[in-house]
């Protein structure tokens, strides 16, 4: 590390600490709640699909979920005369809650990387977004992929964060099974579409579903969309446009991408680590990440053996989906 790479790195050190209201950065310490909620912003200012979910901070490690979308109709009328009128909950009921487990978001920045960046005025901001769109990213992943939360994770049996946290589908295939469509003939293990499929396309697929599998109240809404893999959503297909008209920056990249056409119907959308082989229709807003305020812990520490700085982090995040009915998912879809 050359000199004027080593002040840079000694005041963003010190500014880290500062923020946080403690002496030492290169010793563990939690993060200042404000501090905390600044740094989650720029995360998810930082993907364009967590910018369309809901990530919000909760106070408990476990609990009932927030509620953040209206689970269904509440127009009516009463006959007073023989009964009270009623009143109804506005937000969705689900016995089944949240619950944040702590996620370690472990990185480091070798110091020939740091040389070749302690020459800009914003050293410190770069050393941050680096950080920051690394987690972002991984956050995306284990949405899509993860199963279950392992007390030792297998970055190698489990190249997309599997064994992180219970993401998104994994929530649906758990406690919404009746939303989830593996297999149309039973034991073929596959949805088939083309000629001589289940489906003729993917158009009838994806409105069939929407039809049998989607709360009746939510069908209809203009918020419904296709989230889609590289692979089913196919350039060739389907040309892609970004709903943004900025170029990416390292302030915020397009990881997301609206098609110009529909499918069933519906806006398809392809998102970064979406299985292949699936299409999982909800709505953005129904997908929410928790994090646990207080929670965040952070230690710096400069590997002078393996010529590096490494930054350790871990924050209690959960993965929620706010309304079941208001979704549904297909798996194994083949074409043929």
């Amino acid at each position: 590390m050359r000199n004027d790479t080593r002040v840079a790195y000694n005041r963003l050190t010190q500014r880290i600490a500062q923020l946080s209201g403690v002496g030492d950065a290169t010793k563990t310490f939690a993060v200042e709640p404000s501090v905390q909620q600044t740094l989650e912003t720029k995360i998810q200012e930082s993907s364009e699909f967590l910018g369309r979910i809901n990530i919000v901070g909760v106070d408990e490690l476990k609990g009932e979920k927030l509620g953040l979308g209206v689970s269904g109709p509440i127009a009516g009328r009463t006959d007073v005369t023989q009964k009270d009128r009623q009143t109804r909950d506005m937000t969705s009921l689900d016995p089944h809650g949240y619950e944040c487990h702590s996620t370690e978001f472990d990185t480091h920045l070798t110091w020939g990387k740091l040389d070749a960046w302690a020459k800009f005025p914003d050293f410190q901001t770069r050393v941050r977004n680096a950080i920051v769109r690394q987690q972002a990213l991984d956050r995306i992943m284990i949405g899509f992929n993860g199963i279950t939360a392992a007390v030792a994770t297998d970055r190698v049996a489990n190249p997309m964060l599997q064994d992180v946290n219970v993401g998104w589908l994994e929530q649906y295939r758990l406690h919404a099974q009746e939303r989830v469509l593996t297999e149309v003939v039973a034991a073929s293990g596959q949805v088939t579409v083309g000629d001589t499929g289940d489906y003729k396309n993917i158009d009838a697929l994806v409105f069939d579903v929407v039809n049998e599998m989607i709360d009746p109240w939510f069908r209809e809404s203009t918020d419904l969309v296709a989230i889609m893999g590289r692979k089913m959503l196919a350039d060739k297909y389907f040309p892609l446009i970004s709903q943004h008209a900025e170029t990416p920056t390292e302030n915020r990249a397009l990881d997301m991408m609206i098609s110009q056409k529909r499918v069933g119907g519906q806006q398809a959308v392809r998102a970064p680590f979406f299985p292949d082989g699936s299409i999982f229709i909800t709505s953005l807003e129904n997908l929410s990440m928790y994090w646990q305020r207080g929670s965040r812990r952070r230690h710096i520490e400069e590997n002078a053996k393996r010529k590096r700085i490494e930054n350790y982090e871990s924050s209690n995040d959960a993965y929620v989906v706010e309304d079941y009915g208001f979704g549904c998912l297909v798996e194994n879809i083949t074409f043929v």
